[in-house]
């Protein structure tokens, strides 16, 4: 019986998150796991001003396709042949979609970056991954990128 059957690899299309999927296959080749990935988007309210403006119907829904149409693309390219991988997006703060989709899926294993687009060190840490090792219902791996100079 496998010890990781379910892993959960949130996705931010950072050289973390990339670092992280690949630790994670790594990981579902020795135990015939399946990866789940995470693609978490957030609309920030900030569009609307106190003029009574209202952002258009079609706006919502165009972020969300963009999202999914970029997480499609980044996975064609990274997921190797062989590895069983579903994907899924949500509009959500980072921390509570993961714990959030780790609960739904009974995820044995989060594997995530220590850093994400932003490169802020301790802002990504003391955030999302923090957050996340505190509160996941299961054990969390965060992996670094290699280092590259501006990163």
């Amino acid at each position: 019986m496998s010890r990781f059957k379910q892993i959960l690899v949130p996705i931010d299309f950072s050289a973390h998150s990339t670092a992280a999927f690949e630790a994670a296959v790594k990981i579902a080749e020795a135990f015939d796991s399946k990866i789940h990935l995470l693609h978490c988007y957030q609309i920030q309210p900030g569009g609307i001003s106190p003029y009574g403006i209202a952002i258009p119907s079609n706006y919502f829904a165009e972020i969300r396709d963009a999202a999914s149409q970029q997480l499609a693309e980044w996975q064609e390219k990274h997921v190797p042949a062989g590895i069983s991988v579903a994907a899924s997006t949500m509009s959500d703060s980072p921390s509570e979609a993961i714990i959030t989709v780790a609960k739904e899926i009974g995820a044995d294993l989060i594997v995530m970056g220590t850093r994400g687009l932003s490169g802020f060190k301790h802002v990504m840490v003391g955030s999302v991954a923090e957050r996340t090792v505190r509160l996941a219902p299961c054990p969390v791996m965060t992996v670094h990128a290699p280092e590259s100079g501006g990163d």
